[in-house]
C-alpha cells in the first residue's frame, strides 16, 4: 500500500511524485530501452531487478549475467535507500537501461545527499554485515561509475554481452 510499482513506459517519462526536479532528457531511456520511476522503498527492489534480468536476457546477456546485473542494481538502490535517502521509503529514483548492440547500460539516479561512494575502500570481511554492494558492483559489473549531480548521484553500470553473441 502507498508503494509505487516500475513503470515500463517508454513513450513519454512518467513524473515522479516528489518535490525532486524532472530527470534531465539526457537520462532518458532510448527507443527499446527501459525506464523505471519507482520510490526508495525496499519493497520495489525485486521488481526493478526483474525487469532489469528480464531486459538482459532479451538483449543477448545470459542467465548469469542477467543475474549479476540483478543483484547490482538491487544493492545499488538499497544503497540508495540507506545512505543517499538516510533510510526514507518515499523518495524518487529513477532506473534507465538501454542496449547499444554489445553492452547493457543501467542508470541509476537519485536526488539524495550527493555523497560519492567511488571513494570508499573495499569491505575486508565479508562476513561483517554491511558494505558488499559496493564489492559486487566492482566486481560483477564491465563498468560502474559514480556522477556527482548538482542534486543527487547517477550512477552507470555497464555489462558487456560475451563476445560469441554480439552481431557484426
Amino acid at each position: 500500500m502507498g508503494q509505487r510499482k516500475p513503470s515500463r513506459d517508454t513513450s513519454r517519462p512518467a513524473e515522479p511524485r516528489h518535490a525532486a526536479p524532472r530527470p534531465a532528457p539526457a537520462h532518458a531511456a532510448p527507443r527499446g530501452g527501459l525506464r523505471l520511476n519507482v520510490t526508495s522503498d525496499p519493497a520495489n527492489l525485486a521488481d526493478v531487478r526483474h525487469a532489469l534480468e528480464g531486459f538482459c536476457l532479451q538483449n543477448g546477456l545470459g542467465q548469469e549475467a542477467a543475474a549479476d546485473v540483478g543483484l547490482c542494481v538491487n544493492e545499488a538502490m538499497a544503497n540508495v535507500t540507506r545512505h543517499a535517502y538516510g533510510g526514507a521509503t518515499d523518495r524518487p529514483v529513477l532506473v534507465t537501461a538501454h542496449f547499444d548492440g554489445s553492452a547493457v547500460t543501467i542508470q541509476v539516479r537519485d536526488w539524495g545527499n550527493g555523497v560519492n561512494p567511488a571513494g570508499v575502500e573495499p569491505k575486508q570481511d565479508p562476513t561483517a554485515p554491511g558494505g558488499l554492494g559496493l564489492v559486487c558492483l566492482r566486481r560483477l559489473l564491465d563498468e560502474c561509475v559514480y556522477t556527482p549531480q548538482p542534486d543527487g548521484m547517477l550512477l552507470t553500470m555497464r555489462k558487456r554481452r560475451p563476445a560469441a553473441c554480439r552481431t557484426a
